[in-house]
């Protein structure tokens, strides 16, 4: 603000960068790259800040240097340019890619402090200024964490700067740099005094799920188990507030995920039928959880849905599609009625991360709620693009978001869209050469259903900024779906038709 204010009041040129989390030879080890990597390789333990679930986007310094040269001869004067790493890795996974590259356990070397104040949990800039001038990040996290751990592992000792033990303790406050023989048995001591310190405080992440005998709720304890994150199920129905504040005084959570909820059996017309049952687990036990969740502070993962949209003039099909900002347009069914409305309310609270599903999809072909194994088995199908949600890649994005404690709405689709033509041609090119269907209008279906159904496209934009590394709709079903049925041999078993 100043450096605008002097170039406004006396007409001076001048560039603002703003940059964050650059790492790579040189640097000063207070910072926490060099610092991991000068205590591991001593076998002296990592002290991680809180939960290390802190989330930042690490560039190496020479893509730093080059975005400076970039901007110094095509920027733009009185320009501001952001200089950041597209990817976000979070402080845990720092320590445990410099701990594989030095062979150790990270679960032996990793230890949680205190978290200091004030921690940013998150921050992610938005580099297309930058990137408008030509320039792009060359240097890929493996390669620059393997020249900055040898660098170090050459020149990280007394002789380079002296006596590193204000710099290397979990909390440093600054000091001056003197000779030191016995530096790292210093530090020995100040890290096991840090762990003693933080053990009590340590916060490491515990989860509460809901939907144990649901299709993601499965899904979200395999992965939890598989990260060797602390788990329960919780045991009430949402609407029970007693049985719910039960619940969280039993596994004394920091994380809710909600996979629970009521979609019908076989379909959504189910609900139709049976809208006091809807009401009481979508809207007023959704409304309960969050509300003692928030009372709590407990973090709240919820699995909403995208069904609240229909293509219309302003978002035709290949148009722009539906943000997280635009209103519901499509009340069609009493679901999706239900999940807008609960949707809308929860914004109102801080502590909530809604994904927007749709059309789910997993690996498992044989899954009667799989969008495949439905649509496969249908006598007859429409053909319309939509957005969908390859579970596989995506779930573990979820405990993700739930980890850095993101909030707000998400679209939790794949990018782009996808017919459900395409979808069938891919399931015949990968899995069954002789499987063949039919296709009827959208009108030939509402004549069968009892409630007519949501077909849109939303906007990727907000979860590509979350997580780049995303692929779209058509490369996550390759990936993830269709080569390992092809290479196991899977297919859809029959058993549903006469539900188109």
């Amino acid at each position: 603000m100043l450096v605008m204010a002097y170039g406004r009041s006396y007409d001076l040129p001048y560039v603002i960068t703003r940059g964050n989390n650059v790492y790579g030879p040189h640097q000063f080890p207070e910072k926490a790259i060099p610092k991991f990597i000068m205590l591991a390789k001593r076998g002296l333990q990592i002290p991680l800040h809180g939960d290390g679930m802190a989330t930042r986007s690490y560039m190496h310094v020479a893509d730093a240097a080059n975005a400076f040269d970039s901007i110094l001869h095509h920027g733009e004067d009185r320009g501001v340019y952001n200089i950041g790493a597209q990817e976000e890795r979070t402080v845990r996974s720092v320590a445990e890619d410099i701990c594989k590259e030095l062979k150790l356990n990270a679960d032996n070397v990793v230890t949680y402090v205190k978290d200091r104040q004030f921690n940013d949990r998150r921050y992610f800039i938005d580099c297309s200024k930058l990137l408008s001038l030509g320039w792009k990040q060359e240097k890929s996290w493996e390669d620059g964490l393997r020249e900055t751990i040898a660098w170090y592992e050459k020149n990280g000792e007394n002789d380079y700067w002296g006596n590193l033990s204000s710099a290397l303790v979990a909390h440093p406050t600054g000091g001056h740099v003197t000779a030191s023989p016995n530096v790292f048995d210093e530090i020995a001591g100040s890290t096991a005094e840090g762990k003693a310190e933080g053990a009590v405080e340590a916060n490491k992440p515990v989860f509460l799920v809901y939907g144990r005998t649901g299709w993601i709720g499965g899904m979200l304890g395999r992965l939890l188990e598989e990260q060797g994150h602390k788990y329960y199920y919780g045991a009430a129905r949402l609407y029970d507030r007693k049985a719910v504040e039960d619940d969280i005084a039993r596994c004394k959570p920091t994380h809710i995920l909600n996979a629970a909820g009521i979609t019908g059996r076989p379909n959504v017309d189910w609900c139709e039928s049976h809208k006091k049952e809807t009401i009481q687990t979508n809207v007023t036990g959704m409304l309960t959880l969050v509300d003692l969740a928030d009372k709590n502070g407990i973090h709240v993962t919820n699995f909403a849905t995208g069904c609240i949209y229909s293509y219309d003039e302003k978002h035709p099909i290949g148009g722009p599609g539906f943000t997280e900002d635009d209103p519901p347009n499509f009340g069609g069914s009493f679901y999706s009625h239900t999940k807008g409305m609960v949707e809308d309310l929860l914004k109102n609270y801080d502590n909530v991360l809604q994904l927007r599903l749709r059309m789910p999809i997993d690996n498992r072909l044989d899954n009667p709620r799989n969008f495949i194994f439905k649509i496969a088995n249908y006598d007859c199908v429409v053909n319309v693009p939509n957005s969908m949600t390859v579970l596989d890649e995506l779930v573990p994005y979820a405990i993700d978001g739930a980890l850095r404690k993101l909030s707000g709405v998400y679209n939790f689709t794949n990018p782009g869209a996808i017919s459900h033509n395409e979808v069938l041609q891919l399931y015949k090119d990968y899995c069954s050469p002789n499987y063949t269907w039919k296709n009827f209008s959208l009108e030939e279906q509402d004549k069968i259903l009892a409630a007519p159904r949501s077909n849109n496209e939303l906007c990727d934009k907000k979860i590509k900024s979350a997580w780049p590394q995303i692929l779209d709709i058509k490369e996550s079903l390759i990936k993830y779906v269709f080569e390992p049925n092809k290479q196991r041999g899977g297919k859809v078993r029959g058993g549903a038709k006469g539900e188109c």
